[in-house]
């Protein structure tokens, strides 16, 4: 199986063809580098298309063709609630559009299977203990409806024989190295061991949560995992027998509050920077925690690190990131 793998410069990308690889799949690589890193690409095809441009469909046919590309995995797009809020007729654009492109190349180059980078902000703000599959989706961010909007999109491509599924990460964090690291600071993780690096307190939003400390409570998985999650996804749709599209999970089904995770990247950094408390931030809910019983039934997969990995790995990576650049 040959794999076209969008967004593949990316944070998750970099993983995913990591994983890939490591299974003894072939691939190729497409990304426009306006966030990804080109160091994060291994000796690989690498096609540079902006997916949004009309334009990139002939670019992923001729691409797929060339390569006898065979599923594709696809993860480019814009990820950052806030902006999208700021920007949100770009966002659709970029994500929305850029899917739709995608797939129409799939159907012009006769591919029919993919897996879709979907994402927990499909649910909003759940009043449920742990969120499962069937949680009625109903997004609170720009960003959030342009995924529920590319699960539509590959849903739909059903009817031209394409099987797919779209995974919905949970909070992602962590590294298997320094070069393929979260560089940006758009979640949590990365955010506090950015301002730890630069001699900041780190901050919790929100401290009257309706939680056993008062913080919001998340489920943090693991990119290893999640990696290792699109490799079962693939090898679950070349055994697959009819046309389907499913929607699945990718957490651990296990809560972690914003201050424990503060607390362990204090700990792991040797820092005694106060914590510097803020109020809510509107629309974070409190508690989202993954059901992944799905994930497990349909793939056998299920997330084999814990949060201490996931620290660890993720600080680990910073700072050797860190001295390379010689700081």
């Amino acid at each position: 199986m040959k794999v076209l793998v969008t967004g593949g410069a990316g944070y998750i990308g970099g993983h995913v063809v990591d994983a890939l690889l490591r299974s003894g799949r072939e691939v190729v690589v497409v990304d426009d580098l306006s966030t990804g890193r080109a160091d994060r690409v291994p000796d690989v095809p690498l096609v540079r298309v902006d997916l949004a441009t009309s334009a990139s469909v002939d670019v992923l046919v001729e691409a797929m063709r060339r390569h006898a590309v065979t599923a594709v995995v696809h993860l480019a797009g814009r990820k950052k609630v806030a902006e999208s809020v700021a920007r949100p007729e770009w966002y659709r654009v970029q994500n929305v559009g850029g899917t739709a492109h995608v797939l129409a190349a799939m159907t012009t180059a006769g591919v029919r299977r993919l897996v879709f980078s979907s994402s927990a902000a499909v649910y909003g703000s759940p009043d449920v203990a742990l969120v499962d599959e069937g949680t009625p989706t109903d997004p609170i961010s720009p960003y959030g409806a342009t995924k529920l909007a590319g699960e539509v999109l590959v849903a739909a491509a059903v009817d031209h024989g394409v099987r797919s599924f779209s995974l919905r990460y949970f909070n992602v964090a962590g590294a298997r190295s320094w070069v393929l690291r979260d560089d940006e600071e758009a979640n949590l993780v990365t955010t506090v061991l950015g301002r730890l690096a630069r001699g900041e307190a780190p901050q919790v939003n929100g401290t009257d949560y309706p939680t056993p400390d008062g913080t919001c409570v998340r489920d943090l998985v693991d990119v290893r995992d999640v990696a290792d999650a699109h490799v079962a996804a693939l090898l679950a749709l070349e055994t697959a027998s009819a046309t389907t599209a499913e929607v699945l999970n990718v957490g651990t089904g296990a809560g972690a509050s914003v201050r424990e995770v503060v607390e362990r990247l204090r700990a792991l950094d040797g820092s005694d920077l106060p914590v510097e408390e803020l109020p809510r931030r509107v629309g974070d809910p409190a508690v989202v925690v993954a059901a992944v019983d799905r994930a497990r039934s349909r793939l056998g997969w299920q997330a084999t690190y814990g949060l201490d990995d996931v620290l660890t790995s993720a600080w680990g990576a910073a700072r050797g990131a860190q001295v390379t650049r010689g700081r």
